[in-house]
């Protein structure tokens, strides 16, 4: 049952607050899958945002945070919540004045290639392997995005949160248990920004490397389908598409899923895909690497909301 109207008369109030009521999130996840939610929320600033979760704890409503919508699931039946889009909070901006080299400063709404953009513009090196990921700071800060040996823990220097408490608060980089793939946060709690240490470099050097890693992405990815990225996160050893392609499974599909036949470890929609079709997909290929090669694969995208 939509919880929608309620959601209405609790947020209804609040000035400057974008929501789409029983909002089918295909028409903004990357992969163009998803059901309806009972309420997509857009807040204009952190401080409206703290609010928005006051008000939903209190009233014991569900509710997500989502970044770029790059890396989410949600199944067919829907998301019973609100899911709070972080899109709003989008500022990054260098920090000139703070000690021992330069800093960015990035909201979690933000686009990651905002970040690496400004760095490369600044000449500051350190987070050029997050060239061409989609995802958002927040996104990637919460799974602890990583390519070509580096990770977004290697770079971050404090998060600011809001805790399960509902305040606000500043995390130094050792107080993150990061793990491959994982920041090991608290579930409740919800990224605001991040600081990024980064460090003065050469300009001509940052931005030839900026541009071998989009060169790679495009010969090696299948960006002209929709996608959510890298599905599985890989087995220790051993590259996820490399098992994936090794069991057979290259260009399966389920109606209008298809693990891609560029790079096994994405799942494309090839046209009208629905949610159904690629969790059964996921769930094939876990199912066959568990069998034939004793292989537990863990997804990087996140699954969530009800089925039909």
């Amino acid at each position: 049952m939509t919880n929608h109207p309620k959601i209405y008369d609790i947020l209804g109030d609040l000035s400057g607050l974008s929501v789409l009521y029983d909002e089918p999130v295909s028409r903004h996840a990357s992969l163009r899958v998803g059901g309806r939610a009972d309420a997509l929320v857009v807040t204009e600033n952190e401080d409206q945002l703290i609010e928005v979760v006051r008000r939903l704890k209190k009233n014991k409503i569900a509710f997500m945070p989502v970044g770029n919508l790059t890396n989410l699931i949600v199944r067919d039946g829907g998301y019973r919540g609100a899911i709070l889009w972080m899109r709003g909070l989008e500022s990054v901006r260098l920090l000139p004045d703070e000690p021992a080299g330069d800093h960015i400063e990035a909201q979690a709404g933000a686009s990651l290639s905002r970040m690496v953009s400004l760095a490369a513009a600044r000449d500051l090196t350190g987070i050029e392997f997050c060239t061409g990921i989609p995802g958002s700071v927040g996104g990637a800060l919460w799974m602890n995005a990583g390519a070509y040996g580096s990770e977004i823990k290697d770079v971050v220097s404090t998060v600011t949160v809001i805790d399960g408490g509902g305040e606000r608060k500043t995390l130094r980089r050792d107080d993150i248990p990061f793990c491959y793939r994982a920041s090991n946060l608290p579930a409740d709690v919800i990224i605001l920004k991040a600081v990024f240490h980064l460090v003065l470099g050469e300009g001509a050097a940052i931005r030839g490397r900026m541009a071998e890693i989009m060169a790679w992405r495009h010969e090696k990815h299948p960006l002209q389908y929709p996608s959510a990225g890298s599905v599985f996160k890989n087995p220790p050893g051993l590259p996820a598409g490399k098992l994936i392609e090794d069991l057979g499974l290259k260009g399966m599909r389920r109606g209008d899923a298809q693990v891609s036949a560029r790079h096994a470890n994405f799942i494309v929609n090839k046209g009208r895909a629905t949610a159904q079709d690629v969790i059964e997909l996921i769930e094939l290929i876990q199912e066959k690497a568990g069998k034939e090669r004793g292989i537990t694969l863990e997804t990087e995208v996140v699954i969530v909301g009800e089925n039909p």
